[in-house]
């Protein structure tokens, strides 16, 4: 969120010099808003704003993961499908065999001597046995017809089950989908809302206290020896970092995988889709399943993941940048690694360790 205000402050707009900004009359108090009331500080103006920025970007990273689930789901139908399909034309011919054979055993039904009996009377024994045994194989194969049809027949019962299964899963995925978009489009809405309702001295006031945090981050992370040194990027991170770059100035766009716009997992597992690895889509997937390192060992390419809840994400640059996708209203940009409260780093070029971090 650096810079989030500042940008979309009019050019214009006189730096406020008090601290305490009174809220337009037009804006009435909201109770459920932290700072809420006749008039709030810069300070409150300023957490305001990046909580709805982080439920926002906290309900479209929510809303990443069910789409992937449906994605793969729809995929599991299709799969299904395609199984009972073939079980279906395995099951019809098995059921022609069996009606062939069905027909056979009728047309010899009035033979009113037994098997022993012809075989005594047999002109040429040995050739009623041969014979026998021609006749024994077809039974043999008979029954294995028979068989193939009720394995048929169960395969079909069980893929039928699994596929309408599939099915609901997939019609519920798609139902929690639509009422996550509905939810993160709300919460963009309280975000229009609010900065819609600041004046232009209120906005620059929010901006320059938010990029006061920024650096003061920056710096303490500096100090802690925290920042990494100048560590080369992999041949994998540096095609990653090469992409990312190439998509500066783009907007960010909630649930969007470019190649026109992004947010801030579509544009990190972008990157890595075309340097050669695939990783996983949302930013709380790239956090669980992806190898973490300590900050200090970040080279170009890696991922830097933000807030308690790995809501968001960047890649790491170098020279304590990240390239990312910051927040609604806002373009692709390189930012400070403390734009955000960082929550740790990942590898995704690493194989992750066994052991429990």
């Amino acid at each position: 969120m650096s810079g989030m205000v500042l940008r979309l402050a009019c050019t214009t707009a006189l730096a406020a010099q008090a601290v305490l900004v009174p809220a337009p009359a037009a804006a009435a108090p909201d109770p459920q808003r932290p700072g809420a009331g006749p008039q709030r500080t810069v300070s409150q103006l300023l957490t305001d704003l990046q909580q709805l920025y982080r439920q926002a970007e906290k309900a479209t990273e929510t809303y990443n993961a069910t789409a992937e689930k449906l994605k793969r789901q729809r995929a599991a139908v299709a799969r299904l499908d395609g199984e009972l399909a073939r079980t279906r034309l395995a099951l019809q011919a098995s059921r022609t065999d069996v009606g062939r054979l069905a027909r056979r055993q009728y047309q010899s039904s009035d033979d009113s001597l037994g098997p022993y009996l012809r075989l005594l009377l047999a002109p040429d024994p040995q050739h009623a046995l041969d014979e026998g045994h021609v006749i024994g194989e077809l039974a043999r194969a008979q029954a294995r017809t028979v068989t193939r049809l009720t394995a048929t027949e169960k395969q079909r019962n069980i893929l039928a089950r699994l596929a309408r299964k599939a099915l609901d899963t997939r019609l519920t995925l798609a139902e929690q989908q639509q009422k996550q978009r509905d939810d993160v489009q709300k919460k963009l809405a309280d975000v229009e809302r609010l900065l819609a309702s600041l004046t232009p001295a209120q906005l620059a006031a929010v901006a320059a206290l938010e990029q006061r945090g920024v650096t003061e981050a920056q710096q303490k992370l500096a100090t802690s020896g925290s920042l990494p040194a100048g560590r080369l990027a992999s041949p994998e991170g540096a095609l990653a970092v090469r992409y990312a770059m190439d998509q500066l100035g783009k907007p960010y766009q909630w649930g969007a995988q470019g190649p026109g716009a992004y947010d801030c997992s579509g544009l990190t597992s972008q990157a890595w889709g075309h340097a050669g690895r695939s990783i996983p889509r949302t930013s709380q997937e790239q956090w669980q399943r992806l190898t973490r390192i300590p900050l200090s060992e970040l080279r170009p390419g890696d991922l830097v993941v933000y807030f308690p809840d790995a809501t968001h994400v960047a890649m790491y640059v170098g020279d304590g940048k990240v390239v990312e996708a910051p927040r609604p209203g806002a373009r692709i940009e390189v930012s400070p690694l403390a734009s955000n409260p960082v929550l740790g780093a990942v590898r995704p070029d690493q194989a992750p360790v066994t052991e429990a971090r």
